[in-house]
Protein backbone atom coordinates (compact mmCIF):
# COMPACT_ATOMS: atom_id res chain seq x y z
CA UNK A 1 0.00 0.00 0.00
CA UNK A 2 2.53 2.48 0.84
CA UNK A 3 4.50 1.59 -2.57
CA UNK A 4 1.13 2.52 -4.07
CA UNK A 5 0.66 5.44 -2.31
CA UNK A 6 3.86 6.61 -3.38
CA UNK A 7 3.37 5.76 -7.35
CA UNK A 8 0.43 8.09 -6.96
CA UNK A 9 2.24 11.14 -5.68
CA UNK A 10 4.65 10.60 -8.54
CA UNK A 11 2.43 10.20 -10.72
CA UNK A 12 0.45 12.73 -9.87
CA UNK A 13 3.98 15.36 -9.38
CA UNK A 14 5.08 13.99 -13.41
CA UNK A 15 2.06 15.32 -15.10
CA UNK A 16 4.03 17.93 -17.04
CA UNK A 17 6.51 15.65 -17.54
CA UNK A 18 7.82 14.45 -21.04
CA UNK A 19 9.57 10.89 -21.88
CA UNK A 20 11.46 10.81 -24.85
CA UNK A 21 12.89 7.55 -26.69
CA UNK A 22 16.73 8.67 -27.87
CA UNK A 23 19.08 6.42 -30.00
CA UNK A 24 22.15 6.39 -28.99
CA UNK A 25 24.79 7.62 -31.71
CA UNK A 26 27.62 6.05 -32.91
CA UNK A 27 30.96 6.98 -31.22
CA UNK A 28 29.10 8.31 -28.03
CA UNK A 29 30.10 6.60 -25.07
CA UNK A 30 28.98 7.05 -21.49
CA UNK A 31 31.22 10.26 -20.80
CA UNK A 32 30.88 11.78 -23.64
CA UNK A 33 27.05 11.75 -23.05
CA UNK A 34 27.68 13.10 -19.06
CA UNK A 35 29.72 15.78 -20.65
CA UNK A 36 26.63 16.62 -23.35
CA UNK A 37 24.16 16.51 -20.47
CA UNK A 38 26.39 18.58 -17.91
CA UNK A 39 26.84 15.87 -15.50
CA UNK A 40 30.02 15.44 -13.72
CA UNK A 41 32.04 12.75 -14.74
CA UNK A 42 33.58 12.52 -11.88
CA UNK A 43 30.68 9.64 -11.67
CA UNK A 44 31.74 7.83 -13.59
CA UNK A 45 35.07 7.61 -12.33
CA UNK A 46 34.06 6.69 -8.75
CA UNK A 47 31.75 3.81 -9.65
CA UNK A 48 33.03 0.38 -8.57
CA UNK A 49 34.67 -1.64 -11.92
CA UNK A 50 32.19 -4.04 -13.13
CA UNK A 51 30.10 -1.05 -12.95
CA UNK A 52 32.26 1.09 -15.22
CA UNK A 53 32.81 -1.94 -17.40
CA UNK A 54 29.22 -2.38 -17.85
CA UNK A 55 29.20 1.30 -19.24
CA UNK A 56 31.13 -0.02 -21.92
CA UNK A 57 28.47 -2.68 -23.21
CA UNK A 58 26.19 0.47 -24.72
CA UNK A 59 26.21 -0.05 -28.06
CA UNK A 60 25.23 2.25 -30.92
CA UNK A 61 21.76 2.53 -32.58
CA UNK A 62 19.89 0.90 -28.85
CA UNK A 63 16.85 2.76 -27.88
CA UNK A 64 17.00 4.28 -24.52
CA UNK A 65 14.53 6.71 -22.03
CA UNK A 66 14.92 9.92 -21.15
CA UNK A 67 12.31 11.26 -18.53
CA UNK A 68 12.48 15.11 -18.33
CA UNK A 69 10.27 17.86 -15.97
CA UNK A 70 10.08 20.95 -17.10
CA UNK A 71 12.75 20.93 -20.11
CA UNK A 72 15.63 19.00 -17.53
CA UNK A 73 16.54 15.98 -17.77
CA UNK A 74 15.83 13.75 -14.01
CA UNK A 75 16.01 10.15 -15.36
CA UNK A 76 17.85 8.06 -17.88
CA UNK A 77 17.35 4.16 -19.01
CA UNK A 78 19.75 2.87 -20.53
CA UNK A 79 19.93 -0.57 -21.82
CA UNK A 80 23.39 -2.68 -22.26
CA UNK A 81 21.40 -6.26 -22.29
CA UNK A 82 18.32 -7.66 -22.90
CA UNK A 83 18.06 -8.05 -19.34
CA UNK A 84 19.74 -5.13 -17.61
CA UNK A 85 19.89 -1.32 -18.13
CA UNK A 86 22.02 1.77 -16.57
CA UNK A 87 19.21 3.78 -14.60
CA UNK A 88 20.23 7.54 -13.82
CA UNK A 89 18.42 9.54 -11.14
CA UNK A 90 18.41 12.95 -9.82
CA UNK A 91 18.33 13.06 -5.82
CA UNK A 92 18.76 16.43 -4.08
CA UNK A 93 20.02 18.37 -7.10
CA UNK A 94 22.98 15.17 -7.99
CA UNK A 95 22.55 12.16 -10.50
CA UNK A 96 22.74 9.06 -8.59
CA UNK A 97 23.81 5.80 -10.69
CA UNK A 98 22.22 2.11 -10.59
CA UNK A 99 21.35 -0.75 -12.43
CA UNK A 100 18.24 -2.39 -12.82
CA UNK A 101 16.76 -5.23 -14.28
CA UNK A 102 14.39 -4.64 -17.89
CA UNK A 103 10.89 -4.82 -17.49
CA UNK A 104 9.29 -6.88 -20.22
CA UNK A 105 6.30 -9.68 -20.98
CA UNK A 106 7.32 -12.97 -23.02
CA UNK A 107 5.05 -14.63 -25.15
CA UNK A 108 5.21 -18.52 -26.01
CA UNK A 109 3.03 -19.43 -29.19
CA UNK A 110 3.27 -21.96 -31.84
CA UNK A 111 2.18 -21.00 -35.07
CA UNK A 112 2.57 -22.21 -39.07
CA UNK A 113 2.52 -20.51 -42.03
CA UNK A 114 1.83 -21.44 -45.30
CA UNK A 115 4.95 -20.53 -48.21
CA UNK A 116 3.94 -18.57 -50.69
CA UNK A 117 7.14 -16.43 -51.05
CA UNK A 118 9.87 -17.26 -49.30
CA UNK A 119 9.80 -18.41 -45.20
CA UNK A 120 11.52 -15.13 -44.60
CA UNK A 121 8.78 -12.91 -46.46
CA UNK A 122 6.01 -14.79 -45.35
CA UNK A 123 6.98 -15.16 -41.59
CA UNK A 124 7.71 -11.59 -41.77
CA UNK A 125 4.01 -10.37 -43.68
CA UNK A 126 2.45 -13.07 -41.05
CA UNK A 127 3.93 -11.67 -37.71
CA UNK A 128 5.53 -8.54 -38.42
CA UNK A 129 8.14 -9.88 -36.72
CA UNK A 130 11.56 -8.81 -38.11
CA UNK A 131 14.30 -10.51 -35.56
CA UNK A 132 11.87 -14.19 -35.46
CA UNK A 133 12.31 -13.82 -39.49
CA UNK A 134 15.78 -13.22 -39.22
CA UNK A 135 16.70 -15.86 -36.18
CA UNK A 136 14.61 -18.64 -38.37
CA UNK A 137 16.38 -18.55 -41.22
CA UNK A 138 19.76 -18.51 -39.21
CA UNK A 139 18.42 -21.52 -37.39
CA UNK A 140 17.76 -23.46 -40.44
CA UNK A 141 21.51 -22.35 -42.02
CA UNK A 142 22.92 -25.25 -44.03
CA UNK A 143 19.99 -27.68 -42.65
CA UNK A 144 16.93 -27.24 -45.10
CA UNK A 145 17.41 -25.76 -49.00
CA UNK A 146 14.72 -22.85 -48.95
CA UNK A 147 15.03 -22.64 -52.59
CA UNK A 148 13.40 -25.78 -52.82
CA UNK A 149 10.32 -25.56 -51.65
CA UNK A 150 6.90 -24.97 -53.10
CA UNK A 151 3.89 -22.97 -52.69
CA UNK A 152 1.72 -24.81 -50.00
CA UNK A 153 4.56 -25.76 -48.09
CA UNK A 154 4.74 -25.11 -44.58
CA UNK A 155 7.17 -23.44 -41.96
CA UNK A 156 6.08 -24.25 -38.27
CA UNK A 157 7.36 -22.23 -34.98
CA UNK A 158 7.34 -22.90 -31.47
CA UNK A 159 9.16 -20.04 -29.97
CA UNK A 160 9.16 -17.27 -27.12
CA UNK A 161 9.38 -13.24 -27.78
CA UNK A 162 9.56 -10.67 -25.10
CA UNK A 163 7.66 -7.35 -25.66
CA UNK A 164 7.80 -3.91 -24.05
CA UNK A 165 6.82 -0.83 -24.63
CA UNK A 166 4.02 -2.65 -27.16
CA UNK A 167 6.84 -3.51 -29.41
CA UNK A 168 8.76 -6.64 -29.97
CA UNK A 169 11.81 -6.64 -27.67
CA UNK A 170 15.06 -8.84 -28.19
CA UNK A 171 16.20 -12.00 -29.93
CA UNK A 172 13.18 -14.57 -29.80
CA UNK A 173 14.33 -17.98 -28.94
CA UNK A 174 13.04 -20.89 -31.21
CA UNK A 175 12.83 -23.84 -29.12
CA UNK A 176 12.06 -26.11 -32.16
CA UNK A 177 10.80 -25.29 -35.55
CA UNK A 178 9.86 -27.76 -38.82
CA UNK A 179 10.82 -26.55 -42.94
CA UNK A 180 8.34 -28.77 -45.12
CA UNK A 181 10.58 -28.73 -48.66
CA UNK A 182 7.96 -30.68 -50.85
CA UNK A 183 5.92 -32.07 -48.11
CA UNK A 184 9.52 -33.54 -46.48
CA UNK A 185 9.82 -32.35 -42.65
CA UNK A 186 13.18 -31.42 -41.63
CA UNK A 187 13.37 -30.45 -37.69
CA UNK A 188 15.20 -28.43 -35.43
CA UNK A 189 15.00 -28.48 -31.73
CA UNK A 190 17.16 -25.65 -28.96
CA UNK A 191 19.29 -27.92 -26.51
CA UNK A 192 18.57 -25.48 -23.44
CA UNK A 193 22.05 -27.12 -21.74
CA UNK A 194 23.92 -25.20 -25.04
CA UNK A 195 21.63 -23.06 -26.42
CA UNK A 196 22.49 -25.25 -29.85
CA UNK A 197 20.42 -26.41 -32.37
CA UNK A 198 20.10 -29.96 -32.75
CA UNK A 199 18.09 -33.27 -35.10
CA UNK A 200 15.54 -35.30 -33.55
CA UNK A 201 18.12 -37.73 -33.32
CA UNK A 202 20.19 -35.51 -31.39
CA UNK A 203 22.72 -34.68 -33.30
CA UNK A 204 24.43 -30.86 -33.44
CA UNK A 205 23.49 -29.12 -36.31
CA UNK A 206 25.32 -25.99 -35.10
CA UNK A 207 29.12 -26.60 -36.40
CA UNK A 208 30.20 -23.48 -34.75
CA UNK A 209 32.14 -24.17 -31.28
CA UNK A 210 34.87 -22.37 -29.55
CA UNK A 211 38.17 -22.65 -27.63
CA UNK A 212 38.89 -21.15 -24.31
CA UNK A 213 40.86 -18.13 -25.39
CA UNK A 214 43.76 -17.99 -22.94
CA UNK A 215 45.61 -20.26 -20.85
CA UNK A 216 44.64 -18.80 -17.24
CA UNK A 217 45.47 -19.34 -13.46
CA UNK A 218 41.63 -18.90 -12.28
CA UNK A 219 38.44 -17.31 -13.27
CA UNK A 220 38.49 -14.37 -11.03
CA UNK A 221 34.80 -13.12 -11.94
CA UNK A 222 31.72 -15.43 -13.52
CA UNK A 223 29.17 -14.06 -16.01
CA UNK A 224 26.16 -13.45 -14.59
CA UNK A 225 23.08 -11.23 -16.13
CA UNK A 226 21.84 -9.95 -12.92
CA UNK A 227 22.50 -10.90 -9.48
CA UNK A 228 20.70 -9.02 -6.70
CA UNK A 229 23.52 -7.95 -3.68
CA UNK A 230 21.95 -8.64 -0.92
CA UNK A 231 24.11 -5.96 1.14
CA UNK A 232 24.21 -3.40 -0.90
CA UNK A 233 20.46 -3.89 -2.24
CA UNK A 234 20.95 -3.56 -5.58
CA UNK A 235 21.84 -5.59 -8.69
CA UNK A 236 24.82 -6.45 -10.38
CA UNK A 237 25.89 -7.65 -13.71
CA UNK A 238 28.69 -9.07 -15.31
CA UNK A 239 28.56 -9.47 -18.85
CA UNK A 240 31.43 -12.44 -19.34
CA UNK A 241 33.90 -14.29 -17.64
CA UNK A 242 37.16 -12.78 -16.51
CA UNK A 243 40.40 -15.18 -16.41
CA UNK A 244 43.25 -14.15 -14.29
CA UNK A 245 46.76 -14.78 -16.51
CA UNK A 246 50.11 -13.02 -16.06
CA UNK A 247 50.54 -10.23 -17.75
CA UNK A 248 52.00 -10.18 -21.32
CA UNK A 249 50.32 -13.96 -21.68
CA UNK A 250 49.07 -14.67 -25.37
CA UNK A 251 45.11 -14.38 -26.35
CA UNK A 252 43.87 -16.27 -28.81
CA UNK A 253 40.48 -16.62 -31.33
CA UNK A 254 38.22 -18.60 -29.44
CA UNK A 255 36.70 -19.23 -32.89
CA UNK A 256 37.16 -18.10 -36.89
CA UNK A 257 35.69 -15.08 -37.93
CA UNK A 258 36.38 -11.29 -38.70
CA UNK A 259 37.70 -8.80 -36.63
CA UNK A 260 35.63 -6.21 -36.21
CA UNK A 261 36.43 -3.61 -33.91
CA UNK A 262 40.00 -3.11 -32.61
CA UNK A 263 40.77 -0.32 -30.22
CA UNK A 264 39.71 0.99 -26.99
CA UNK A 265 36.56 0.66 -25.41
CA UNK A 266 35.52 2.86 -22.39
CA UNK A 267 36.27 0.48 -18.75
CA UNK A 268 37.63 -2.72 -21.28
CA UNK A 269 40.40 -0.65 -21.88
CA UNK A 270 42.72 -2.06 -25.72
CA UNK A 271 39.74 -4.40 -26.77
CA UNK A 272 38.91 -7.24 -29.93
CA UNK A 273 35.60 -8.10 -31.51
CA UNK A 274 35.55 -10.89 -33.42
CA UNK A 275 32.44 -11.84 -35.63
CA UNK A 276 31.45 -15.56 -35.88
CA UNK A 277 28.81 -17.31 -38.03
CA UNK A 278 25.62 -18.09 -36.34
CA UNK A 279 25.29 -14.97 -35.16
CA UNK A 280 27.78 -15.28 -32.33
CA UNK A 281 30.62 -12.30 -31.38
CA UNK A 282 33.30 -12.72 -29.15
CA UNK A 283 35.20 -9.72 -26.93
CA UNK A 284 38.67 -9.71 -25.27
CA UNK A 285 39.32 -6.37 -23.62
CA UNK A 286 41.77 -5.37 -21.23
CA UNK A 287 45.01 -6.20 -23.51
CA UNK A 288 48.28 -4.72 -22.88
CA UNK A 289 48.88 -4.55 -26.62
CA UNK A 290 47.67 -5.89 -29.83
CA UNK A 291 49.29 -8.66 -31.77
CA UNK A 292 51.17 -7.65 -35.23
CA UNK A 293 49.28 -7.95 -38.25
CA UNK A 294 45.52 -8.05 -36.41
CA UNK A 295 43.74 -4.70 -37.73
CA UNK A 296 39.68 -4.54 -38.17
CA UNK A 297 38.30 -5.66 -41.11
CA UNK A 298 41.24 -9.20 -40.95
CA UNK A 299 39.88 -12.41 -40.98
CA UNK A 300 41.19 -14.80 -38.61
CA UNK A 301 41.36 -18.59 -37.98
CA UNK A 302 40.43 -20.24 -34.55
CA UNK A 303 43.61 -20.25 -32.12
CA UNK A 304 45.22 -16.99 -34.10
CA UNK A 305 47.05 -15.16 -31.67
CA UNK A 306 45.44 -11.56 -31.62
CA UNK A 307 46.94 -10.09 -28.18
CA UNK A 308 48.47 -9.87 -25.08
CA UNK A 309 47.10 -10.27 -21.33
CA UNK A 310 46.90 -6.99 -19.73
CA UNK A 311 44.97 -4.32 -17.38
CA UNK A 312 44.24 -1.24 -19.47
CA UNK A 313 40.77 0.41 -19.00
CA UNK A 314 39.21 -0.20 -15.72
CA UNK A 315 41.07 -2.88 -13.90
CA UNK A 316 42.34 -4.31 -10.49
CA UNK A 317 45.10 -6.47 -12.20
CA UNK A 318 46.13 -8.50 -15.06
CA UNK A 319 43.48 -10.33 -16.79
CA UNK A 320 41.04 -10.89 -19.40
CA UNK A 321 37.63 -10.11 -19.47
CA UNK A 322 36.12 -12.14 -22.80
CA UNK A 323 32.84 -11.97 -23.92
CA UNK A 324 30.64 -13.87 -25.85
CA UNK A 325 27.25 -12.07 -27.17
CA UNK A 326 24.67 -14.31 -29.25
CA UNK A 327 22.67 -12.06 -32.04
CA UNK A 328 23.89 -8.96 -29.70
CA UNK A 329 22.49 -11.01 -26.57
CA UNK A 330 25.53 -11.57 -24.30
CA UNK A 331 25.49 -15.20 -23.34
CA UNK A 332 27.46 -17.65 -20.45
CA UNK A 333 30.90 -18.38 -22.61
CA UNK A 334 31.41 -21.24 -20.18
CA UNK A 335 28.04 -23.13 -21.35
CA UNK A 336 29.19 -23.18 -25.06
CA UNK A 337 32.92 -23.56 -24.32
CA UNK A 338 32.04 -26.50 -22.15
CA UNK A 339 29.48 -28.54 -23.97
CA UNK A 340 30.72 -28.27 -27.82
CA UNK A 341 30.09 -31.63 -29.16
CA UNK A 342 28.46 -33.29 -32.10
CA UNK A 343 25.93 -35.36 -30.37
CA UNK A 344 23.94 -35.84 -27.09
CA UNK A 345 24.49 -39.44 -25.46
CA UNK A 346 23.49 -41.56 -22.36
CA UNK A 347 20.31 -39.97 -19.76
CA UNK A 348 20.89 -36.41 -21.97
CA UNK A 349 19.88 -38.02 -25.20
CA UNK A 350 16.87 -40.00 -24.09
CA UNK A 351 15.43 -37.23 -22.68
CA UNK A 352 16.16 -35.15 -25.33
CA UNK A 353 14.49 -37.63 -27.88
CA UNK A 354 11.71 -38.08 -25.46
CA UNK A 355 10.88 -34.28 -25.84
CA UNK A 356 11.12 -34.05 -29.31
CA UNK A 357 8.95 -36.49 -30.40
CA UNK A 358 6.35 -34.27 -28.31
CA UNK A 359 7.39 -31.15 -29.72
CA UNK A 360 7.12 -32.44 -33.36
CA UNK A 361 3.93 -34.04 -32.93
CA UNK A 362 2.93 -30.46 -31.44
CA UNK A 363 4.29 -28.44 -34.67
CA UNK A 364 2.44 -30.97 -36.61
CA UNK A 365 -0.75 -30.90 -35.11
CA UNK A 366 -0.09 -26.82 -35.76
CA UNK A 367 -0.20 -26.89 -39.74
CA UNK A 368 -3.41 -28.49 -39.49
CA UNK A 369 -4.79 -26.27 -36.84
CA UNK A 370 -3.53 -23.21 -38.46
CA UNK A 371 -4.12 -20.69 -35.18
CA UNK A 372 -3.56 -17.29 -35.81
CA UNK A 373 -0.25 -15.00 -34.44
CA UNK A 374 -0.75 -13.55 -31.08
CA UNK A 375 -1.89 -9.53 -32.01
CA UNK A 376 0.89 -8.01 -29.87
CA UNK A 377 -1.07 -4.49 -29.82
CA UNK A 378 -3.14 -5.62 -26.49
CA UNK A 379 0.13 -4.80 -24.95
CA UNK A 380 0.75 -1.85 -22.80
CA UNK A 381 2.65 0.84 -24.55
CA UNK A 382 3.57 2.43 -20.86
CA UNK A 383 5.91 0.31 -19.38
CA UNK A 384 8.47 2.62 -20.37
CA UNK A 385 6.92 5.04 -18.13
CA UNK A 386 5.61 2.91 -15.46
CA UNK A 387 9.20 1.16 -15.50
CA UNK A 388 11.09 4.57 -14.53
CA UNK A 389 8.09 5.56 -11.89
CA UNK A 390 8.91 2.60 -10.31
CA UNK A 391 12.70 2.33 -10.65
CA UNK A 392 12.50 5.93 -8.63
CA UNK A 393 10.70 4.66 -5.91
CA UNK A 394 12.73 1.45 -5.78
CA UNK A 395 15.73 4.00 -5.86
Amino acid sequence: MKLLITLLLLVSSLIGAELKELTWKKGETFLTFLQSHNIPQTLYFELEKNDRELCSEITAGIKYQVLEENNEMVQVLIPISEEMQLHLYKEKGEFVFTTSPISFEEITQTIAIPINYSPYQDLLDATSNKALANEFVRAFNQVANFKRMRKGDHVAIKYTQRIRMGQYYGTPTIHAALVEVKKKQTYIFKNDGDGLYYDEKGRNLTSFFMKTPVSYTRISDRFTYKRFHPILKRYRAHLGIDYAAPRGRKIYATASGKVIFKGRKGGYGKTIEIRHEGGFKSLYAHMSKYAPGVYSGKWVKQGTHIGYVGSTGVSTGPHLHFGLYKNGRAINPEKIIRVTKNTLKGKAKKEFIAYTKEVSQNLLDTIKNKPQPLNITQFDKQTDLKELLVAKVEA
